[in-house]
């Protein structure tokens, strides 16, 4: 991003919200939120909520329920599908082994800073919307989390001080990386790391600086290595039949708080990624922001083979907008 955000609007995200009563008569919706509630994503949701919710005069109230207490992440997106919770917010990549498209953002060094995240989006975005809608839902708006990074307990200087190990997974994509690395991917949700790293069933992953503050890493890991392999998007869906039933008023009202929120959360994001960085190193992690050249060699030349392999079964129509997008980066 080349623009430096307004911080005091984006510090305003960082505020807890009130709660307004919803009035008599009013709509009511449910949303599923993954994070903790001081998560900068959650933060994003809460005001948009209130954002529907004061355009619409109160008519429709979306009550955001933070930390997967409604349904854990692989859950959410059936339960907006169903109609059992009318909106709900999901990483995408983890819908993965539904259709290659939601796995674009998470394929390695494709898109490693946010101007190159933007113009990725911007090529996908249309097929993402239109791969949900099969599905019954409708995308509203989607927030980037910071770079993908290596968490370890241990220092790593080449690819082979990986091997063996354990490693986190939340994604096809990342099992695969796993796997070229020669290590033991192991499935863990976000809330269950700490314990999983306590107790030896994990010793390394890709996550943010966002997640490690939210974790508390530094009472479990001891290296922070910013590889910056990409950024990956949570988007926020509704349920369509629950969409098109509102007055066309209150929809455009929803959609028109998404861009707000959109626009919002690109920008804390971005804002965020460097004070993390650095909150991280203060709580005395080791921050790597130099990557051995071999480490970050090997790497990437193990991102390039999982994108020829997702290239080989995505299909001609996602194969164009990568090609789309690497035209706009060569020019």
């Amino acid at each position: 991003m080349k623009t430096v955000p307004c911080l005091s609007a984006l510090c305003a995200l960082l505020v807890v919200l009130p709660v307004a009563l919803p009035v008599h008569g009013s709509e009511r919706w449910s949303m599923s939120v993954e994070q903790p509630a001081g998560n900068f994503i959650s933060r994003v949701a809460v005001d948009f909520a209130r954002n529907v919710r004061q355009a619409t005069n109160g008519q429709l109230n979306i009550r955001v329920h933070p930390n997967s207490t409604l349904y854990p992440r692989l859950e959410v997106k059936a339960a907006v599908s169903r109609g059992d919770i009318q909106i709900g917010d999901v990483f995408m990549s983890a819908l993965g082994n539904e259709d290659p498209i939601y796995e674009l953002d998470s394929l390695p060094f494709l898109a490693t800073d946010y101007e190159q995240a933007r113009q990725l989006w911007a090529a996908s975005r249309a097929a993402v919307e239109r791969r949900l809608l099969a599905d019954g839902v409708r995308l509203i708006y989607a927030v980037p989390w910071p770079a993908q990074s290596l968490l370890s307990n241990r220092p790593l200087r080449a690819v082979e001080d990986v091997r063996d190990l354990r490693f986190r997974s939340y994604n096809p994509t990342i099992s695969r990386l796993a796997h070229l690395l020669h290590a033991q991917p192991t499935i863990l949700n976000t809330e269950d790391v700490p314990q999983a790293f306590r107790e030896g069933q994990v010793d390394i992953m890709l996550t943010s600086s966002a997640t490690g503050m939210d974790l508390r890493a530094w009472d479990f890991v001891s290296h922070f290595y910013d590889v910056r392999a990409f950024i990956p998007k949570n988007i926020v869906i509704v349920n369509e039949r629950a969409f098109q039933r509102l007055p066309e008023a209150q929809r455009h009202a929803l959609m028109h708080a998404g861009e707000r929120a959109e626009r919002a959360g690109w920008e804390l994001s971005w804002a965020l990624t460097g004070y993390q960085t650095r909150m991280l190193a203060r709580r005395g992690v080791t921050v790597v922001q130099d990557i051995n050249p071999r480490l970050r060699r090997e790497l990437t030349d193990v991102g390039q083979q999982i994108t020829e392999e997702w290239l080989a079964r995505a299909g001609k129509e996602h194969a164009q907008i990568i090609e789309t997008y690497l035209d706009g980066q060569s020019r």
